[in-house]
């Protein structure tokens, strides 16, 4: 039997300074996973703005199905067939690249429950209109193609699709190029009481919303629109501005509860125009 000499005080020196290196990296790299906790919210400063490489960024979820894509998250309601809200962040290269051919609809792999099928809006009146618009995800035929899921479109009707609601995605990507990136929510408010199509029964809403969320070196801002889904005359868009405040009561989501909560009373109770368009 061989016989091993005993270890050196130096030995188990570096030993433990190894394990306490390893400690150190894990934790500066997987911190922020627990994003439901009050600790992992204290070891991430609410000041550093998210990105789409953390989770603890992400709206409440009403309904306990969020799923992750490459560059978005969603929160699906099986009950309503479509999402409660998309999240995600919007920079200026995302908005640059190739065409892309435009892909059939389909079910979202992701979802544990399926989302709806796309035939539920033939023959509707209605379209099926992105959250997540395709727009924003040029830079990537793979990001460009998940904006495809059923999970990430509601019903629309064709004159909101291609009418205010497409004017709404240029003016954010207008102001992107000039500003920098943006973090946006985005999705119909869903009620018990309202219409459905199809045999799954997707829910179409009444009004539709989108909450930006932009930061730089010197402040944040927000701003906040919700727009009706059926109106006989169009104003301007600064005419659907509210607050945010006014959406989380209509929705039931708390959607920027990272931010320090005097910084996040604030912004979600004014409505702000000056400096954004």
């Amino acid at each position: 039997m061989l016989q091993h000499k005993p270890k050196s005080k130096k030995y188990y020196l570096f030993v433990a300074l190894a394990f306490i290196a390893l400690f150190i990296v894990n934790k500066v790299d997987f911190g922020f996973l627990p994003f439901n906790t009050e600790q992992s919210l204290s070891q991430t400063s609410k000041q550093e703005y998210p990105t789409t490489n953390s989770v603890y960024f992400l709206p409440t979820s009403t309904t306990n199905q969020i799923i992750e894509h490459t560059t978005y998250y969603l929160s699906y309601s099986e009950k309503h067939e479509q999402a409660e809200w998309v999240a995600y962040e919007l920079k200026p290269e995302h908005i640059s690249g190739g065409k892309h051919k435009r892909p059939y609809f389909s079910q979202d792999p992701k979802v544990s429950t399926e989302s709806a099928h796309w035939s539920n809006y033939k023959n509707s009146g209605y379209t099926r209109g992105h959250l997540l618009p395709a727009g924003d995800r040029v830079f990537s035929k793979e990001a460009y193609d998940e904006t495809f899921y059923t999970s990430n479109v509601s019903p629309q009707l064709y004159e909101l699709n291609t009418g205010i609601w497409n004017s709404l995605e240029m003016r954010i990507r207008n102001f992107v190029r000039r500003n920098g990136k943006v973090y946006i929510v985005t999705g119909g408010v869903l009620t018990d009481d309202l219409e459905t199509i199809g045999t799954e029964k997707v829910t179409v809403p009444k009004y539709f919303y989108k909450i930006l969320l932009h930061h730089n070196e010197k402040k944040y801002r927000m701003c906040a629109y919700l727009i009706p889904h059926k109106e006989e005359k169009r104003k301007k868009l600064n005419k659907y501005l509210v607050t945010t405040d006014s959406i989380e009561n209509l929705t039931n989501i708390d959607f920027f509860h990272f931010l320090e909560d005097t910084l996040e009373e604030h912004l979600e109770s004014n409505i702000e125009i000056k400096d954004w368009f």
